[in-house]
């Protein structure tokens, strides 16, 4: 929806209530400090799934999900934030503003979460869907190897940890 005032793009109407202009989220930006007190994520498509998962788990996830859109024939963040807003519709508003020269992005996200717990939300809907996958498989050996890898996986730590490795010298803006 557009506010109406010159230059003033679209406007997203919040899950907390609150309201944001889409061109006061730049690229950079994983979170903001909103007038309801909370923080909410930012997401923009441009973003690399990197943000969230490492190299290796990107490069198989691109090998193994068949999209179906043309205008994202590989798996992508757009692909991952799809998966967070089907769990949590409530939780997540988005806009295509890819008509905006302004905005520097096709598709923009804000959750109701902060950068940290939608990175938590991520990592735990990606071992949903390969536990998904994995079930699926003809090697109850495999099954039980993964199983038994996932008792041991703490996705707070790893994201602690992911998150840390990736704001290498405190400029990495994907890892806030």
């Amino acid at each position: 929806m557009s506010d109406g005032t010159p230059g003033g793009g679209e406007t997203l109407e919040l899950p907390c209530g609150e309201t944001k202009r889409v061109r006061a989220l730049d690229l950079g930006m994983r979170e903001f400090e909103c007038a309801c007190g909370e923080r909410h994520a930012v997401v923009m498509d441009v973003h690399p799934p990197e943000r969230f998962l490492p190299d290796f788990l990107v490069s198989v996830l691109r090998e193994a999900v068949e999209t179906t859109s043309d205008e994202m024939p590989e798996f992508g963040t757009a692909h991952l934030l799809g998966i967070v807003l089907e769990e949590f519709p409530g939780k997540v508003v988005s806009a295509d503003v890819s008509d905006d020269g302004d905005v520097g992005a096709g598709i923009v996200w804000v959750t109701d979460f902060d950068s940290r717990r939608l990175h938590e939300v991520v990592v735990e809907l990606v071992i949903e869907l390969m536990d998904h996958a994995v079930s699926h498989a003809d090697d109850d050996a495999a099954v039980s190897q993964f199983e038994a890898q996932m008792l041991e996986f703490d996705v707070s730590e790893f994201v602690e940890e992911y998150r840390a490795e990736r704001d290498l010298d405190g400029d990495d803006v994907y890892a806030r």
